[in-house]
Formats: structure tokens, C-alpha cells, sequence
């Protein structure tokens, strides 16, 4: 079998008996993701990402193009050579991935050129985030902008000299002047007439990617200030029509809500938290959040939250997850809830391994009539098929509630989106409010059922630390504000696997995927991490989990911290060396690693008294000031962290004695329902703290279960109020 690639020279023959092997290996049933096909089905082309477990990789293992996954041989090969690096960055369940796929790397000819010119190099941006990290900020500094796929030339010692993020293959194509070919090219043909020119390139993106990427300088910031500036950005941009910040697309990180509802605790500015009210309706009425399967969709390409991106992540969700919990608690809005509760229920049935963690993501594309993939049509739906699933007068209703039209609002189909109250809606059909909430309720389910037999989006299973830890931290949060044994659980399942699959003497892998453990963690994974670890330790009481969050950061502490500057690197000693250590401060399509570091630091300090872990949190916060005084709200979750720093947390231990059939309860009852961000809590019985409990959580010292009642301890920097066996005392001093 010979699967030499278009302008590239043939493969060795160890190379071609190794692919030949690692084809073989898929099965019988394997069907190639290329157009280029033999007689017999097979692929007429096969190339070293055979050889990987990433999705996305994967994806790309049967182009013409002659990819190497990122590391020595590739570079190796443009050294000796003299050749460019072509470096392509993106993941699996991106659309315009695909389709630059589909136009350019599917394309024989643009494949010879590369081939011909370049060692090109395909990265998965969800294992490697220290690649993408970098070269996104030097194509942000080159064109203003970034995004994926990614597309970067490198120089063989891996500094960037030119880049951008989707080209179309030809000139003229999707209105562009210059298309991939004419650029692969031109910029070959400047690399061999022109080397100075490429040099002088390099040397000045690399000089600027150093200082962009060291974190800014630092300087003391007036928490407040920082605060008070990020919401008033907020306010003067509020849509609020649609909630959001005006204008389109929408990111639901676009307004981070967290934010906002501290800001109405602490100030009880009222627009706060309409802001945040708004915000969260509209994003669950929108077409953004799939309102049959549950779970939220990447982002909306309209100002209304109405047409999706249609790709889910983990992360999103996750995050979403929480802002809605948080919302109930400060709102009160029952629905918020049930959206929380919604997504959780997704995620177990969507996107969790039988082995308890959570795959990464789902695709925004699936199979057509035809077989080839088409954007939202697993997700959206014509009227006939909405009638032929229901019949009257639930499909009425439905079509009504989620406003359906012959015309559809996404190229002819409909993405299905509230537009009018349900009670509405059922009085314009002569219904009752709770026949209409049966009737809906049923046809969700029904809708459910058929849209399972359409093919479905590709998932993306593979398994990484960091995105485990926030969907941890989810499903924590919400067991301890809903009372859920069962979501305690599914987190405790998958903070097991995280232990036992992704620990490596005292250290977090990354990724998880066929078997297998790669890739040292970086600070995300880190971070995240450690903050699902304390979540669950508050919402079980288990022991092991703080342990666990204090073992990690010290790992974190070790390896990642910056000593001269303050703050935490995206790798540490161990990782591999780039042009340009990051040091992120921005909140992206994921929490700043540095942001959920500092507020774990903090809450570490008031777990265990340790003045080391507040001394860090003052020092991370003091390398990022001049950029906090600037664009605080560019730092979202570092904004949590100074709402954290500057109130006075509680510390609330409550203290169970053995035999008590109801235990902590009726306390966490009186907790649950309330917007309390900024404390920690301790549930432990007697024995615990006598047993060793109080070594690790000193605050827990000395306090026992009065008069054989359960006692709740609720203190202020280590000033503690009075004890109390008293539920609704409890819930006055939590006032």
C-alpha cells in the first residue's frame, strides 16, 4: 500500500509499513474522513497524523498533505531542509476548520504546494493551549485579530513570521483579495529571495510577543476601582433589548454575569442585577440554548441569542452551569434553576465516559440526505417533521411557544427559540397553564426521541483535566445549592477518574484518550482542578478533596510561579520551550488561569490560616495591576477574586455529633438558596476534627457539637459569632 502524497517525496519504507499497520488497526468498519478514495473504499492518502489520538489530528490523518503532529521531527525536518514551518491550528469540533478542510487541504493541488514548500504542522488547540497561546497572540499582533482555524508560518526555530487565521483557497473566494494558494506562493517565494526580510520579521513579532505575553507591568490597583470600572463598561454597552453587550456575535462570556451579581450584593445597585437577569432570560429563550436536548451552543451570530454556532463545548457549559445556579440564588427566578438543572442533565446523558469523566465537546455539523455535512441540521427542524412527531395540539403549541415557520430562520429550517410566554401561547390555544406545561413537557421528550435518530454531530472524546474541573465544579455547586446527593456524586465519579487516570507522581496529565494519559498539565488544568477539588470538598465534606486541592497547588506553586514578576506561567519547568513564556491575564473562551489561581489561593488561605497562599494571592494580583486599572473587565474571574479579597468572608463550620439522624441539614437548608459568594464552608462531624481534620482546616479546631446538637460556627477572619443548634439563628447571622 503506498500512500505517497501529492509534490512530497515517498514516504520511508518503515514510514509506509507503519501506516499501512495503524490503518489496519481501525477495523474493518473504519471509513476515512477524505474525498480521496481508492477503488475498494479505502483512502488513496494517509499521512503521521494516522499515528495520533487526537480527534483532531485524526480528522486530518488522510489529506494530501503531508502533516507532522507538532514536535522535534517536524522541526528537525524544516532545519535540514531550509524550509518554512506551515502551522495550522484548530480542534475538532470547529466549523471553519472544516471547511478550510474541505477547500484547501483536501485540495491535491494547494496539498502539492505545501508539500513542495513547507513542513506543515497540525495542532489540536484543546491539548496544546501553550502552542495556541502563543502564536494566537503573535497573529493578533500581525492582523488585529484572532480566531480558528489558525494559520501561522514559522521559521524552522519556531518564531513566527507571518499569519492569519481562515484564508479561502482562491483568490476571490468568499469576497477575499488573496487566497491560501497565492499566499503559499508568495510567501515561499519570499522565504527563498528574501530571507532578511523574513528574519527581520520574526525577530520583531518575537520581541513584541515577549513583552505582550510577560503580563504587563505591575503596579497596586483600589480593588473598587477595578470593580466599579468593569461595570460601568458593562452598563454603557448593555443591550438591552437582548441582554448581552450590544452587537453581534454573542459570547455569553461577552457579559459575565458572575460579576454583576456581586456587584448588586455589594452595592445593591439594582442595574446590576437587571443586567444579569436580562442576560440569563435571553440566553435561555434564544436559539443558543438548545431547547430540546438541554445544554448551550458555542455562541449566536445574531444580536438576539437566536442562530448558533452550533458546536457545544464542555467548558461553556460548565461555566453556564454555574452562572445559572448563581442566578437562582440571587434572583430567586425558579427557572434559572431548572436551566442549571438542564444542563447538568445534558452532560450526564451527552458527554460523560462510562468511566464517570466528561468528553470535550460535540461538532456543529452532521450528515445531510446526501452524507455530506451540513451545519444545525441535527438541530433544527422544518413544520412537517414537528407535525409528524406530535399531532394536535401539541405540535400547535410547540410551533407557537418556539415560534416555527414555513419559512424557518436558518437556511429554510428553524432554530427553535421562546418567543412568547408559555401562558400566552396556551390561552391563544384555549389551554390551561398546566396542560400547556404537560403538553410541553411531552413534546420535548417526543422531539428528543426523533431528533436521536437523525446522525448525530461527532463527538469529541477525548478527556482533558482542566475542562473535567469546571464541569466538576458545576455539578459540586449545584448538589450544594439543590440539595442533590445524586450531582454530588457524578462529580465525586469523575474527580475520581481525574485522580486515578490523570495523576502522575503528585502531578496532573492533560489529556485522557484511548487508554491513555498524555501531555504534563498546564496552569488551567491546574486551576481548575484544585477549584472543582474545594467545591466538592464544600458540597460533600470529604477530606480527601481539600487534601487534594492543597497538594496540587503546591505542584502549581513549584512549578508554574513566576518568582521575579508574580503570578503563574501557561507551563512550567517541565514544558517544552517556545518562542514566549504566557502568563495569562485575559479571560478567553476559558477562565484565566490565573484568575481562578488567585481566587483558589485565597480560599486556601481561609481553609487552612496558611498566610503563604494570601501572600501569593496579593503578588499575582499586584503583576497584573496596571492592566486590572485598565480593562478590568477584560479579567472577569480575577474580578471574583478581588469581590473575594476585599469583603470579609465567612467561614462557616458546622459541626455534626455521631447519631444525629439529621445532621447538617436543616443548616444547609437555611445556606442553600443564598448569593453568599465569599465564604467557605466546613461540614465535618466530631470525630473528623478530632481525628485530624483540624490540623488541615484550623478554623475547625476546639468546636463541637453543642449539647449533642448539631452547631453551626459562623466567624469573620477567625472572629467567630456566637455557636448556635439553631437553624433559623444560623440563617440571621448568615444575613
Amino acid at each position: 500500500m503506498n500512500f505517497t502524497l501529492p509534490g512530497a517525496e515517498p514516504f520511508s519504507p518503515e514510514t509506509q509499513r507503519r501506516l499501512a499497520a495503524a490503518l489496519a488497526g481501525k477495523g474493518s468498519g473504519y471509513r476515512a474522513r477524505t474525498r480521496h478514495l481508492r477503488p475498494d473504499g479505502g483512502p488513496r492518502y494517509a499521512n503521521r497524523l494516522l499515528f495520533e489520538s487526537s480527534p483532531y489530528l485524526l480528522q486530518h490523518a488522510h489529506n494530501p498533505v503531508n502533516w507532522f503532529p507538532w514536535g522535534d521531527e517536524a522541526f528537525a525536518a524544516a532545519a535540514r531542509e531550509n524550509r518554512p514551518v506551515l502551522l495550522s491550528v484548530g480542534y475538532s469540533t470547529c466549523h471553519w476548520c472544516h471547511v478550510m478542510e474541505e477547500e484547501s487541504f483536501e485540495d491535491e493541488e494547494i496539498a502539492a504546494t505545501i508539500n513542495r514548500n513547507y513542513v506543515p504542522i497540525k495542532v489540536d488547540r484543546e491539548e496544546r493551549p501553550d502552542v495556541d497561546a502563543v502564536y494566537m497572540q503573535a497573529v493578533q499582533q500581525m492582523t488585529g485579530q484572532g480566531g480558528w482555524p489558525m494559520t501561522v508560518w514559522l521559521t524552522p526555530d519556531k518564531r513566527p513570521f507571518f499569519g492569519g487565521t481562515y484564508f479561502p483557497p482562491h483568490d476571490g473566494d468568499r469576497g477575499s483579495a488573496i487566497g491560501f494558494a497565492t499566499l503559499l506562493a508568495r510567501l515561499s517565494e519570499t522565504w527563498r529571495e528574501q530571507p532578511e526580510r523574513i528574519a527581520g520579521a520574526a525577530t520583531q513579532i518575537g520581541a513584541a510577543l515577549r513583552r505582550e505575553l510577560a503580563g504587563g507591568a505591575g503596579g497596586d490597583t483600589v480593588d473598587a476601582d477595578a470593580l466599579q470600572n468593569a461595570f460601568h463598561y458593562y452598563a454603557q454597552r448593555f443591550d438591552a433589548a437582548h441582554g448581552g453587550l450590544a452587537g453581534a456575535p454573542k459570547f455569553p462570556s461577552g457579559l459575565p454575569v458572575r460579576p454583576l451579581l456581586r456587584q448588586h450584593r455589594r452595592t445593591r445597585d439594582a442595574a446590576a442585577l437587571q443586567m444579569a437577569v436580562r442576560t440569563l432570560r435571553a440566553m435561555a429563550d434564544g436559539g443558543m440554548y438548545d431547547q430540546i436536548g438541554g445544554g448551550f451552543h458555542r455562541y449566536a451570530v445574531d444580536d438576539a441569542w437566536l442562530v448558533p454556532h452550533f458546536e457545544k463545548m464542555l467548558y461553556d457549559n460548565a461555566l453556564l452551569a454555574v452562572a445559572y445556579v448563581e442566578g437562582w440564588q440571587a434572583s430567586g427566578e425558579p427557572r434559572f434553576a431548572e436551566t442549571a438543572r438542564d444542563i447538568l442533565r445534558y452532560v450526564q446523558r451527552d458527554m460523560t465516559s462510562p468511566d464517570g469523566a466528561f468528553y470535550a465537546a460535540t461538532d456543529a455539523d452532521s450528515a445531510g440526505p446526501d452524507g455530506r455535512a451540513e451545519e444545525g441540521l441535527f438541530f433544527t427542524w422544518a413544520p412537517a417533521e414537528i407535525d409528524a412527531a406530535l399531532g394536535e395540539p401539541a405540535a400547535g403549541l410547540i410551533k407557537d411557544y418556539y415560534g416555527v415557520t414555513a419559512g424557518g430562520n436558518f437556511e429554510g429550517r428553524n432554530v427553535l427559540h421562546v418567543v412568547r410566554p408559555l401562558a400566552q401561547a396556551a390561552r391563544d390555544r384555549g389551554l390551561t397553564a398546566d396542560a400547556a406545561a404537560a403538553l410541553l413537557r411531552d413534546a420535548r421528550a417526543r422531539l428528543a426521541e426523533v431528533r436521536r435518530q437523525r446522525p448525530a454531530p461527532l463527538r469529541d472524546e477525548k478527556i482533558l483535566a482542566g475542562w473535567n474541573g469546571l464541569m466538576i465544579s458545576a455539578f459540586a455547586r449545584a448538589a450544594l445549592a439543590f440539595d442533590d446527593e445524586s450531582l454530588a456524586a457524578v462529580a465525586s465519579r469523575a474527580a475520581d477518574f481525574l485522580d486515578e487516570r490523570l495523576g502522575r507522581d503528585g502531578r496532573l496529565q492533560r489529556v485522557w484518550k484511548d487508554g491513555q494519559a498524555r501531555l504534563p498539565g498546564y496552569l488551567s488544568d491546574y486551576a481548575f482542578v484544585i477549584a472543582a477539588n474545594l467545591d466538592l470538598y464544600e458540597a460533600t465534606g470529604d477530606p480527601r478533596r481539600l487534601q487534594r486541592a492543597v497538594a496540587l497547588d503546591d505542584v502549581l506553586e513549584r512549578g508554574f510561579w513566576d518568582a521575579a514578576g508574580g503570578g503563574f506561567f501557561t507551563t512550567s519547568d517541565e514544558h517544552e520551550t517556545l518562542p514566549a513564556r504566557d502568563k495569562p491575564f485575559y479571560d478567553g473562551a476559558e477562565p484565566s488561569g490565573n484568575g481562578v489561581a488567585i481566587m483558589n489561593l485565597l480560599r486556601l488561605h481561609e481553609f487552612t490560616s496558611d498566610d503563604r497562599y494570601r501572600r501569593l494571592a496579593e503578588e499575582s494580583i499586584r503583576a497584573f495591576g496596571d492592566i486590572l486599572a485598565r480593562a478590568p473587565m477584560a479579567m472577569s474571574e480575577t474580578l471574583l477574586a478581588l469581590d473575594f479579597r476585599r469583603d470579609k468572608p465567612r467561614e462557616i463550620v458546622i459541626v455534626t455529633p455521631a447519631g444525629d439522624g439529621l445532621g447538617a441539614r436543616p443548616f444547609l437548608d437555611a445556606l442553600r438558596p443564598r448569593f453568599l459568594p465569599n465564604r467557605i464552608l466546613v461540614t465535618a462531624n466530631e470525630a473528623e476534627i478530632a481525628t485530624g481534620l483540624a490540623r488541615l482546616v484550623p478554623l475547625a479546631e476546639f468546636k463541637t457539637a453543642r449539647n449533642g446538637r448539631t452547631t453551626a460556627y459562623v466567624c469573620r477572619r477567625g472572629v467567630c459569632g456566637a455557636p448556635t443548634t439553631d437553624p433559623r439563628e444560623f440563617a440571621a447571622q448568615l444575613q
